[in-house]
C-alpha cells in the first residue's frame, strides 16, 4: 500500500503552546490556551446575557424568555423592548471597547493605556457636552460625540508622531490632551443651565438607559465593517513585541503599522462611546484580564472583546437591579471596577516582586525595567 502524506502547504505545525495552520501562502497562528479561554468566556457571556434577560423587577423564567424570543408570550414588552436591546447594545459596546483597549495597549506597550487615558473619551465628552448644552437636536448627540473622539485622537496622533510614534510619547501626548479637554468640559458645564448640565453629567458618566435597537444596530454594522481591519490587526500585532530595530530589520514599517493599529483602536472606542456615553475602565481592564487568563505577552483581541462584553453586560444588569427602584448608570459600576482593579494590580505586583527577590534589591538593566513597566 502507498502511504498518502498531507501536502506540506496544508499541514498544521505545532509549536509550544501554539498551532500554526497553513494553506498555501496563508497561515494562521492559534494560541491553544487563548482558544480555550475564549470558549469559557463565551459561555460566561451567554450566562450574563441570560441573567440580564431573566432577572429584574419582573422575574421571567428561562423557558418563558426563550418562548418570547421565538414566539409570543405575555412578556413581549419586557424582553423585546426593555431588556433585549440594552443587552445587545452592552455586548456590542463592551466588545468594541475591549478590542480598542487591546489595540491601544499593544501599540503603547503599556497596560495603563486606554481610550480613557489618551483623550478619546474626553474628546467625545467635550463634544457631547457642547451638543447638550448648546440646545442642539438630540439626534446630533451621537455624531458629535463620534466626531469629538476622532478629533481628539487625531490631535494625540499628530503630537505623538513627531517622535516616530514612540510608545512613551504616545501615552504622554494622550494624557496631556485628555487633561485639556476635560477642563473644557468643566467650563461648559459651569456655564450651562442646570437642566442641560445635569443631562450632560449623566451622559459623561455613561449609561445604557433609554438606548435601544438604533444604537445597537449602529454598533453592529460598524463592527461588521471593521472586521477586515481587525483580521489585519490580528496579524500586525505579532510584531508589536519586537523592538524597533528588530522590526525594521525584518521589513516591518514600524511607524505605519503602529499608526494603523492606533487609528483602528480609537475609531472603535469613539464609535462605542458615541452610543453609550463615556463608560470608563472597560477598555482599560478588559484587555489585561484577558491577557492574564490567556497568559500571553499582549492582550488577545477576541478574548478582550468577550471580556469587555461581559463586564458591560454585568454592569448594566447590576445597575438596574441591585439598587431597588433607582437605576445606577453602568459607568459608575465600571469606574468602581476599574479603580479596584488598578489597586489590585499595584498590590499584587509589589507582592510578587518582593517574593521573587527576598533579602536583596534586584539590579535591573534597561531591558529589565522596560519589562517590568510592560507587566505592571
Amino acid at each position: 500500500m502507498t502511504r498518502t502524506e498531507t501536502p506540506p502547504e496544508h499541514r498544521a505545525l505545532r509549536l509550544p503552546g501554539r498551532t500554526v495552520l497553513r494553506s498555501g501562502a496563508l497561515s494562521v497562528t492559534m494560541h491553544r490556551r487563548s482558544a480555550a479561554v475564549c470558549v469559557l468566556l463565551l459561555v460566561a457571556l451567554l450566562g450574563a446575557v441570560t441573567a440580564a434577560l431573566c432577572l429584574g423587577d419582573t422575574y421571567i423564567t428561562f423557558a418563558d424568555t426563550i418562548a418570547t424570543l421565538t414566539g409570543t408570550t405575555g412578556y413581549d414588552r419586557t424582553i423585546e423592548v426593555l431588556r433585549l436591546p440594552r443587552t445587545v447594545l452592552a455586548v456590542a459596546a463592551g466588545g468594541a471597547l475591549g478590542i480598542a483597549g487591546a489595540l491601544i495597549q499593544s501599540v503603547a506597550r503599556n497596560p495603563l493605556a486606554s481610550p480613557d487615558i489618551i483623550g478619546v473619551t474626553a474628546g467625545a465628552g467635550l463634544a457631547a457636552t457642547f451638543a447638550l448644552t448648546a440646545g442642539l437636536s438630540y439626534a446630533l448627540l451621537a455624531p458629535a460625540a463620534l466626531t469629538g473622539g476622532l478629533a481628539a485622537a487625531a490631535i494625540v496622533l499628530m503630537v505623538a508622531a513627531r517622535g516616530s510614534l514612540s510608545a512613551p510619547r504616545f501615552v504622554l501626548a494622550g494624557v496631556a490632551v485628555a487633561v485639556l479637554l476635560k477642563s473644557g468640559t468643566q467650563i461648559l458645564l459651569l456655564a450651562a443651565d442646570a437642566i442641560d448640565a445635569q443631562r450632560a453629567q449623566i451622559w459623561l458618566i455613561g449609561t445604557l438607559a433609554g438606548r435601544g435597537w438604533t444604537e445597537a444596530g449602529f454598533l453592529g454594522v460598524f463592527l461588521l465593517l471593521a472586521l477586515p481591519f481587525l483580521v489585519w490587526a490580528q496579524r500586525a500585532l505579532d510584531t508589536t513585541d519586537l523592538d524597533d530595530p528588530t522590526a525594521t530589520g525584518i521589513g516591518v514599517r514600524v511607524t505605519g503599522r503602529r499608526l494603523g493599529l492606533a487609528v483602528l483602536g480609537v475609531v472603535l472606542a469613539s464609535a462605542a462611546v458615541s452610543q453609550v456615553g463615556a463608560v470608563e475602565f472597560v477598555a482599560l481592564a478588559a484587555p489585561q484580564i484577558a491577557r492574564r487568563l490567556a497568559r500571553t505577552s499582549r492582550p488577545p483581541l477576541l478574548a478582550s472583546a468577550l471580556t469587555g462584553a461581559i463586564l458591560l453586560v454585568l454592569a448594566d444588569w447590576l445597575g438596574r437591579t441591585a439598587f431597588g427602584d433607582y437605576q445606577m448608570p453602568a459607568g459608575v459600576l465600571t469606574a468602581a471596577l476599574g479603580g479596584a482593579y488598578l489597586i489590585y494590580l499595584l498590590l499584587t505586583k509589589g507582592t510578587r516582586n518582593e517574593k521573587s527577590t527576598p533579602g536583596r534589591r534586584p539590579r535591573l538593566g534597561l531591558r529589565g525595567r522596560a519589562g517590568r513597566l510592560r507587566d505592571l
